[in-house]
């Protein structure tokens, strides 16, 4: 009974130091941090930092106004917290919308992602697809051609598809190539051309990807237009899926229409991301006027999703400079993934399957090669001309 009691007076006596722990009476430190709150820090927990922000002095933030130069009620670190965290209501001669922000908390924060784990994870990722597509090559090899040709062609693509498909292509490797000089050359390339060089290539590498931005904007309308109703999903793709489209096998050729479920794949991931990164590089080009994030933000709090999965919700009121930094993450983001899912697309459409380059190349492929990959839609071409297979235009 003795050891009983002393257990729990040993409790009691531990619950005041417990309550300090969990909630530190910092009235007395004028919105200082402590030890316990730097470790915390360090140890990259998140921290309430509700004591610093509230802590600018007395309860009229605007009485803080006009102290900048003087004591007066408030301290130089109560004008500063004020300051920080956007709760003074500043005055300035220049006109704008963000000339009232003098300063910008978060932007350490955003450089050290753009630079750390948005670069090195990105690149981890194109290298992984590019081995992934050198052992693909390694077991399987090209893609042939297994019967014999037959000499006679089929239209697969029109003028006005292959030209929308081309400028689409050209302009996304336009602008892959300058935006990862621009987001990893000052990394890898600065060292080696100087400043001055690589200062004069990111300017045109800018101007570049600025401009060719609204080729690559129309032309995914157009492609999003003709080809949209060739890739609704059906229950031909499922086969097609169970078989991996005979990618790795010899000799399999499961039925197809226009496009296998591969290609609805990569058509439907392009005209996602494509207009996601068009909506982020638009939200760059015209910050103050396109602000995208804190929209997106509250429709996102008012499903609960961040709430449930985060812990809290997502801010719904961000400064220019929170917006523009947030659409450059976003835009990194989804390069890297676009970028990787179109190199196994270039892969698959040139060196990787023998007739595939010519779809694009003169909008004809054999007919053999129509049987082997989309026998459903040649059968249907053959319908819609009345002619029979042998009766096709010889090849030139």
């Amino acid at each position: 009974m003795r050891a009983l009691l002393w257990i729990v007076l040993s409790l009691f006596l531990t619950l005041p130091a417990v309550a300090q722990d969990a909630a530190p009476d910092r009235s007395t430190t004028g919105g200082a941090q402590t030890l316990e709150d730097i470790m915390a820090r360090q140890r990259g927990e998140k921290l309430d930092d509700s004591f610093r922000r509230d802590a600018t002095g007395q309860g009229n933030v605007e009485a803080l106004i006009g102290q900048l130069g003087t004591r007066g009620v408030a301290s130089d670190a109560d004008v500063f917290r004020a300051l920080r965290y956007g709760s003074a209501d500043t005055n300035t001669s220049a006109r704008g919308p963000t000339t009232g922000l003098l300063i910008q908390d978060s932007g350490m924060a955003w450089l050290a992602f753009r630079e750390g784990p948005l670069l090195t994870y990105g690149l981890y990722l194109l290298g992984g697809m590019a081995l992934v597509i050198g052992v693909f090559w390694a077991m399987r090899g090209k893609i042939m051609i297994e019967g014999a040709k037959t000499g006679r062609n089929i239209i697969r693509f029109l003028a006005i598809e292959r030209f929308s498909h081309w400028v689409m292509g050209v302009s996304f490797i336009l602008l892959g190539l300058t935006g990862l000089f621009l987001i990893a050359g000052r990394k890898f390339l600065l060292p080696w051309l100087g400043h001055e060089a690589y200062a004069s290539i990111a300017q045109a590498g800018k101007w570049v990807h600025n401009n060719v931005a609204w080729a690559f904007m129309l032309a995914l309308i157009m492609v999003f237009v003709m080809w949209v109703k060739h890739n609704i999903p059906d229950r031909t793709d499922i086969k097609w899926m169970a078989q991996a489209g005979g990618l790795f096998t010899k000799g399999v050729h499961p039925p197809a229409k226009k496009f296998n479920a591969g290609q609805k794949i990569v058509f439907w991931a392009v005209i996602v991301l494509g207009v996601s990164i068009s909506m982020s590089g638009l939200a760059l080009l015209f910050p103050f006027e396109l602000p995208m994030f804190a929209k997106t933000f509250h429709v996102l709090n008012m499903t609960g999703l961040p709430q449930l999965f985060a812990g809290g919700a997502l801010p719904e009121v961000l400064s220019p400079y929170e917006e523009m930094q947030l659409s450059q993450l976003w835009h990194g983001i989804v390069a890297f993934v676009f970028i990787a899912i179109v190199i196994a697309h270039i892969y698959l459409g040139s060196v990787g399957m023998e007739g595939a380059l010519e779809t694009m190349a003169t909008g004809e492929v054999d007919e053999q090669w129509a049987k082997e990959h989309h026998s459903l839609w040649y059968e249907e071409e053959m319908a819609k001309s009345d002619a029979a297979p042998d009766q096709a235009t010889p090849a030139e």
